[in-house]
């Protein structure tokens, strides 16, 4: 517990603050705090219409919400979530540097920041917005190198967000040009492997995108006769142009006059007046069009005339509302939105939504918690009072985040060689994109929220970046999956091999056994190992696994082939080696041992014994039948809830699922597809059994290690991620390649009959 707070005591601090205040936030407003759009999302909760002006991503959130409970209950979980936010973003930028307190720069301006409370107490799409993407950033950061698989879910988790809120298009620049050049930039793009690593990702992100969005599409076309994402028209971007609009420079086209408004420049209203005050109005333009052209059709005309005449005027309306967001003070700009409206009041706030906003508050409150909304008025002064008097997140230091962001992205000092320059890159980037795309439009302090979580998770990857605090994300984290055999550290290892041993030195049956530092255990093992099994003449492969214990010497001393792995890469990458390694030497058949001696090698008759009489394909040794000692109670019980679940997946009965001692052909074996550098046991079991190889169980016997202690990890790390490899093996081979479909055949059986048709 000391070297816990030691490390963390910063995180730990803030994140006491944190929860206090989202604790008095949560008791000073009752049931919770509405907006103006709140009742557009509570409107549509039944009929759930695409075609509204928000799409429906936090209309169904609040509807599965309130399906628990009532707007209270949403206010909570709101502020969990922000909790949570700070935690992830605390936990990456761990992954990444070892000074917790850097790590904690990260988390800080979600947890104590006034307006993040005041949003998470207000039922607003903000929340689930932030969160969708701190997750699209966590999936593409939390485990080093992004897999094609990681990237899709990206790709989905930033749909969700478009779908929660459309500015969230703007991160798909961001998050594409991250597919492409992240971790390696251009030298990916020189080899083919390379190439292949990038478009696959690159791709599957894109594609986890673009379904997501396509199904929400499909299901606004059944709904309006057309694809659409909202039902929001120009108006936004007309209000945007109106501000600023000469109308002298439009052309002479009286549908376009009308649209430009009456007041001069100078004395012009805000944004938000010609957005929805004007624009939206069924009462204008109160002359009538002068053509066949309906209002949304000319207010777009209009917008995109002013747009190509005053290029220069609306980039600088944009860059100066853009700006806006690092400014020292939180203060309502001229014509902007009311910064008011976010912060705390000492009453509760009544918004203006018609000429009825108390009774319209007061029915659906009472619908959904019973109580007419009110607020604490001392936890409510507090609030305020705390907000007020620099309870938020200081401009200026926003701004430092993103220029430690862009600073580590672009490499400056020792970031140029950096693993965390593509996240920095990817966080800023997504941050300031969606900064200008706000300003694009109009300015909102409540538009600043999202780069709340990015933008310091962002500066913290580049400040580390540059100044070298940073490690490999890799580190304390699962191994990246392998490329297809054979790869660069295959290709070192069996040129070295053949060099010392020559092409075919190996007989008809090979035991392979990976080692990775077992030089003091493995003689044992090497020494009863039987020269025969029956009249075949038996081998035994050792591949050694980028060990720097000397292993590779003692099993040469004990008489064994070895073949040396350059790279240490788990044990998934050695067997496949030497599986790979054995046929390609002659072997008809492979056989799996542990270089630690929990197996009896003088079962190996009984493992080949259904193989050499053509009643199996895929022997392996079973302690539940047999007999076995285990090291803990969790792997008991691992043992059997694992079994359980291959028995589900595959339809067919299995006891034990991580038995090391097993035999099979070696086409088989060499035929698999094995990418999983650890956890392998399971992707080889699953994977023979969608190539249709009849698998048996025998009864064995299972020891616990003659030395040193497992490298597999804690129990309950390990068995998360042995139900990854488990349940991913099964939708790659039995759902995508629809594992199965006919029965396993031999390579010299098929060879043999292929020779009968001939004759």
């Amino acid at each position: 517990m000391s070297s816990f707070l030691r490390r963390h005591w910063l995180m730990v601090l803030l994140l006491a603050g944190g929860i206090a205040l989202r604790i008095v936030a949560w008791l000073a407003y009752q049931p919770a705090l509405l907006y103006i759009d709140t009742f557009r999302y509570l409107g549509n909760l039944t009929e759930l219409r695409p075609t509204d002006l928000n799409p429906l991503g936090y209309t169904l959130f609040l509807k599965g919400l309130l399906a628990f409970g009532g707007f209270a209950w949403v206010q909570a979980v709101q502020h969990l979530i922000g909790v949570l936010m700070a935690l992830a973003l605390y936990r990456l930028a761990l992954r990444y540097t070892d000074r917790g307190w850097l790590a904690a720069l990260a988390a800080a301006p979600v947890l104590l920041d006034a307006y993040q409370l005041q949003i998470e107490a207000t039922l607003m799409s903000e929340i689930p917005f932030q969160a969708l993407l701190v997750g699209m950033v966590w999936a593409l950061l939390s485990r080093g190198e992004a897999t094609w698989q990681r990237s899709a879910l990206a790709g989905a988790l930033l749909a969700a967000a478009v779908l929660t809120r459309t500015i969230g298009m703007a991160i798909a620049v961001p998050f594409v040009l991250f597919l492409l050049l992240a971790y390696g930039g251009w030298k990916l793009w020189t080899t083919r492997q390379g190439r292949r690593r990038v478009l696959g990702r690159t791709l599957a992100g894109v594609a986890g995108l673009a379904l997501v969005l396509f199904g929400y599409m499909s299901y606004y076309y059944t709904q309006a006769g057309q694809f659409g994402l909202t039902g929001a028209s120009n108006n936004v971007l007309y209000g945007r142009m109106a501000t600023i609009a000469e109308c002298d420079k439009l052309p002479d086209d009286q549908g376009l006059r009308i649209m430009c408004p009456d007041e001069p420049l100078g004395e012009r209203k805000s944004v938000d007046f010609y957005t929805h005050f004007q624009y939206g109005s069924a009462d204008w333009p109160e002359e009538p069009l002068p053509d066949d052209r309906d209002k949304a059709t000319l207010a777009r005309q209009f917008a995109y005339r002013v747009m190509l005449n005053q290029p220069l005027d609306v980039a600088g309306a944009v860059l100066y509302d853009f700006g806006k967001n690092f400014s020292p003070f939180k203060e309502t700009f001229y014509n902007d939105v009311p910064v008011e409206r976010w912060q705390f009041q000492t009453h509760y706030p009544y918004h203006d939504v018609g000429t009825e906003t108390p009774q319209t508050y007061h029915a659906w409150t009472l619908a959904y918690d019973d109580q007419l909304p009110h607020a604490d008025r001392d936890l409510a002064t507090f609030l305020r009072s705390y907000q007020l008097n620099g309870g938020y997140t200081w401009g200026p230091l926003l701004a430092a985040y993103a220029l430690f962001g862009i600073l580590g992205a672009v490499g400056v000092g020792k970031a140029r060689r950096s693993p965390l320059r593509s996240g920095a890159f990817l966080a800023t980037g997504s941050a300031l994109i969606i900064l200008a795309g706000s300003a694009a439009f109009e300015f909102s302090w409540r538009y600043q929220l999202p780069a709340l979580v990015l933008l310091p998770i962002g500066g913290v990857l580049g400040l580390a970046a540059m100044f070298g605090m940073g490690k490999k994300p890799a580190k304390g984290g699962r191994r990246p999956k392998m490329d297809d055999y054979p790869d660069d550290v295959d290709t070192a290892a069996v040129s070295e091999f053949r060099s010392r041993y020559g092409d075919a030195p190996l007989s008809p049956l090979v035991v392979v056994i990976a080692a990775y530092n077992e030089a003091k255990g493995i003689t044992p093992v090497l020494q009863n190992m039987p020269t025969h099994c029956g009249d075949i003449p038996v081998s035994t492969l050792v591949v050694v696994d980028g060990a720097t214990d000397g292993t590779a010497e003692v099993a040469r001393a004990a008489g064994a082939y070895v073949c040396e792995a350059p790279k240490n890469r788990g044990q998934g990458g050695a067997l496949r080696l030497g599986y790979h390694l054995a046929a390609e030497c002659g072997a008809d058949w492979v056989v799996t041992t542990d270089a630690d001696g929990q197996y009896d090698n003088n079962e190996l008759p009984m493992l080949m014994k259904p193989l050499l009489d053509g009643t199996a394909d895929f022997v392996t040794g079973s302690r539940r039948l047999g007999s076995g000692k285990y090291d803990s109670s969790v792997r008991w019980l691992g043992v059997r809830v694992f079994a359980w679940l291959a028995s589900i997946l595959t339809m067919q009965k299995i006891t034990d699922t991580s038995f090391g001692f097993r035999a099979m052909p070696a086409d088989l074996a060499s035929s698999v597809t094995l990418r999983e550098p650890q956890y392998q046991a399971s992707e080889l079991l699953l994977g023979v059994m969608a190539k249709g190889a009849r698998v048996l169980e025998v009864p064995m016997t299972m020891e616990l290690r003659n030395n040193g202690a497992s490298k597999k990890g804690g129990s309950i790390k390990y068995g998360a991620n042995y139900s990854r490899v488990m349940l991913g093996t099964w939708l790659r081979e039995y759902v995508f390649r629809g594992g199965k479909r006919k029965p396993y055949v031999r390579r010299s059986e098929t060879s043999a009959a292929d020779e009968r048709k001939l004759a």
